[in-house]
């Protein structure tokens, strides 16, 4: 099982390789020197017994993710790949700490503004606007990791507002977090025929923005532990789908 995980900055990165570690002490983790594809992308790789996963250092937004997810899956070939990272959560059902694994990874502002309200690419007719995961493997990691099993908004601004965040929730009633890569990870996983996943660690509730609230290092931490719990997922989601 070959995994690509795709974050946004270097401390995503570091939590998520952290969390990657054995389940028994002679399962020590294999760590080898960190590469740097074309564009500057740097990307980790933890081996593990039945999982090489490879973490790539993407860049902030839809854009960036997709460039340096399209990037790494030219150079090699996975079986899965996987947006991680921290976010905002919709409280109360997310709070600040907690986990989000996307049950449908949502482009929530692309499309465009109408007298009648907001409309998004697929219903403008241009394309879609949702990608969704294996459902099983979905299920599965978010029991193990105790995570929440809700949509994943991705936005191309923060929501920093109140009404922001009522907007989008009127939308998207049943949404867990909005982050900023993973419709963008997903676009460019389905060019190449991949399945795709996206966890998320909550940093901050969707909504005004105040940044003395916010608990970065909790979520950060929370990711790792995430990862943790996620591996043996992997392993066995990889042996079952290697083997249809």
């Amino acid at each position: 099982m070959r995994a690509l995980i795709v974050t946004a900055v270097a401390a995503e990165a570091d939590s998520v390789v952290s969390g990657l570690t054995g389940s028994t002490p002679h399962q020590d983790p294999v760590t080898p020197e960190p590469r740097v594809l074309p564009g500057r992308y740097l990307l980790s790789r933890r081996d593990l017994p039945g999982l090489a996963a490879e973490v790539l250092v993407g860049g902030v937004g839809p854009a960036a993710a997709a460039a340096a997810t399209a990037t790494a899956l030219a150079l090699s070939e996975y079986s899965l790949v996987v947006s991680a990272g921290i976010g905002g959560g919709f409280a109360p059902a997310a709070p600040v700490g907690s986990l989000v694994v996307a049950d449908a990874l949502v482009a929530a502002d692309l499309g465009a503004e109408t007298a009648d309200g907001f409309l998004d690419v697929q219903e403008l007719g241009f394309g879609h606007s949702v990608h969704l995961p294996p459902a099983e493997l979905a299920a599965r990691a978010a029991e193990a990791t105790g995570a929440l099993l809700a949509p994943v908004l991705t936005v191309s601004t923060v929501t920093g507002t109140a009404e922001g965040a009522a907007r989008l929730s009127a939308r998207h009633p049943l949404a867990g977090a909005e982050a900023m890569e993973g419709f963008g990870v997903a676009e460019a996983a389905a060019a190449h025929g991949l399945p795709v996943l996206e966890i998320r660690a909550v940093s901050n509730a969707v909504g005004p923005r105040d940044r003395d609230a916010w608990r970065i290092g909790d979520a950060l931490a929370a990711l790792t532990a995430g990862f943790r719990a996620l591996g043996p997922v992997l392993v066995t989601w990889g042996e079952r789908h290697e083997h249809r």
